[in-house]
C-alpha cells in the first residue's frame, strides 16, 4: 500500500496508521456527530457564489460519492475557510497555545472578548492569492499562490501573534489548509488506488477551474464546534 500513495496520505491507511483519529471524542464522536469545543480563530471564508468555490465544492462531492466516504465526519458547506492564524480552544489549555500572561483557566468567552479588545485598530499585512497544492481526505493543503504571497501570510501570522501573546510550534512551517472532514476510520488498504486516483483528478480540476482560491479578508471568529465560525471583527 505504501508504493500506491503519496507519503503525506499513508497515515490515513489502517496499516500505516491503526492509532485512533486525533480528534475522535473530543471534536466529534463515532458516529460522526461534532461535539461542544469552543474556541477563536483567525479564518478566510471562501467567496459564496465564486467560480473558485463551485470547484471547491465539486472536489467535496467527488469525495461523499466515494463508497467508504461513511469513514469521513464532513463539515457544512458554510463553515469552508482557510485558517490563517490558530486561536485558543477548549482541549488546548496548555502552553504554547496559550497567552502566558492570561491564566489557564480563563473562560473561552472571556478570552474571545480579551482578543477583540487587543485586534481593535489591528492593521493587515495586505491581500494575498492562495492555490491549492494537494487533496486529501480531510481536504484541501493549501499555499500562497506566489512567493509574494507566502510572504504576506508569513507577515499576517507573525502580527497576528502579538495580540494572541504566543507561536504555536508550528509557527513558521504551517501547513495551511481548508477542511472537508474529519476522519472516523482510517481507509482499508485496498482503497488507497481508488482515493489516490480520486485525489489526482481533483488536483488537475482546481489547478484548471480554480488556479485562485477566492477567499474573504481575514476576520476573527469564534465558533462552538466544526459547523460554524462567527465572523466577529473583520480584519482590514
Amino acid at each position: 500500500m505504501a508504493d500506491t500513495v503519496r507519503p503525506s496520505l499513508a497515515g490515513f491507511f489502517e496499516s500505516t496508521n491503526p492509532a485512533p483519529p486525533t480528534h475522535l471524542g473530543t471534536r466529534y464522536d463515532a458516529s460522526g456527530n461534532f461535539l461542544l469545543e469552543p474556541g477563536n480563530t483567525v479564518v478566510s471564508h471562501l467567496v459564496s457564489g465564486s467560480p473558485s468555490e463551485a470547484a471547491v465544492l465539486e472536489v467535496r462531492e467527488r469525495m461523499l460519492a466515494m463508497p467508504d466516504a461513511d469513514r469521513l465526519a464532513f463539515t457544512p458547506v458554510s463553515s469552508l475557510h482557510m485558517t490563517l492564524f490558530q486561536g485558543i480552544i477548549e482541549y488546548r489549555r496548555r502552553l504554547p497555545y496559550w497567552p502566558s500572561d492570561v491564566p489557564l483557566d480563563t473562560s473561552i468567552d472571556d478570552m474571545t472578548r480579551l482578543y477583540l479588545q487587543r485586534l481593535d485598530g489591528f492593521e493587515g499585512r495586505g491581500a494575498f492569492n492562495v492555490k491549492v497544492v494537494e487533496v486529501v481526505p480531510t481536504g484541501l493543503t493549501v499555499d500562497g499562490a506566489t512567493e509574494e504571497d507566502r510572504l504576506v501570510m508569513k507577515a499576517w501570522r507573525d502580527a497576528l501573534s502579538v495580540p494572541f501573546g504566543y507561536r504555536h510550534p508550528d509557527h513558521d512551517n504551517y501547513r495551511f489548509h481548508i477542511t472537508f472532514a474529519y476522519q472516523l476510520r482510517r481507509f482499508a488498504d485496498e482503497r488507497a488506488g481508488a482515493w489516490q486516483e480520486l485525489f489526482d483528478d481533483s488536483l488537475a480540476l482546481l489547478e484548471r477551474e480554480a488556479p485562485v482560491i477566492e477567499l474573504r479578508q481575514p476576520a476573527f471568529c469564534n465558533f462552538k464546534d466544526m459547523k460554524h465560525f462567527e465572523e466577529l471583527l473583520v480584519l482590514g
